[in-house]
């Protein structure tokens, strides 16, 4: 927006925009120190700012509002937030243009209740228990979330991605009462424990015989080696 705004050169193959008055960013996670503001604090209080300072010229850039607080809380304000800038209306036909990137799905219900919402998502390819992020935008919303994935690319040791997808089957079939709570009552039987963790080189190898190469781009494959080295390097290995 900024560079067409401008008069450079936009990296498609072609582009509309209109003029904004102001971009309003809400991105990122961080405490305030020096203030003693909570991560929390700080993303309400710029939200807040935000949405005080609309214009219908307004373009507004939010990523994972609400994800500092509970789950039920964070969905409750993120769809209050959504519905504000929706419903904004200066004058007649005047609305501000909004980026809103949430992992909370329920919130694509929201264009089936508001004309302006349009749900889009950045396409996955998935190949057995990792994916591949092929960067491209499509219509319509995810059709899940793959924070156990992002997770095993980072490094994350393959016993605790291992119980993550247990717990998230748990979680998804509704197995154990309470829900979340019930969990810790779930926990694997000893010897599956024991299983898990049969020793560090036996670990090492099932990482690496876990990796699909050709589905990586450079930078994945080049993080995951990093955490494979990291991991080899450790005293207790």
């Amino acid at each position: 927006a900024i560079m067409a705004q401008i008069g450079c050169f936009v990296p498609a193959e072609e582009a509309e925009l209109p003029l904004f008055d102001r971009i309003f960013t809400r991105i990122g996670a961080a405490d305030d120190l020096t203030s003693g503001q909570s991560t929390f604090m700080v993303e309400m209080k710029e939200t807040a700012a935000i949405l005080s300072n609309l214009t219908s010229r307004t373009l507004v850039i939010l990523d994972e509002i609400g994800r500092g607080t509970s789950t039920y809380d964070g969905i409750a304000i993120a769809w209050a937030v959504a519905e504000f800038l929706h419903d904004f209306e200066p004058a007649p036909g005047a609305h501000a243009k909004t980026l809103f990137a949430t992992h909370f799905h329920e919130l694509v219900a929201l264009a089936q209740s508001h004309p302006r919402v349009v749900n889009a998502s950045v396409t996955v390819r998935e190949w057995k228990d990792d994916v591949l992020f092929l960067r491209k935008v499509v219509d319509g919303p995810a059709s899940r979330s793959y924070g156990i994935a992002v997770a095993r690319l980072a490094g994350v040791p393959d016993p605790v991605v291992a119980r993550a997808r247990d717990l998230l089957r748990k979680l998804e079939s509704g197995e154990g009462p309470g829900g979340a709570e019930g969990l810790a009552s779930a926990t694997s039987a000893p010897t599956a424990q024991i299983e898990l963790f049969s020793g560090p080189e036996e670990t090492l190898r099932q990482s690496v015989a876990s990796i699909e190469v050709d589905a990586m781009t450079p930078l994945e494959a080049l993080n995951r080696l990093h955490a494979l080295v990291t991991e080899a390097r450790r005293e207790d290995f």
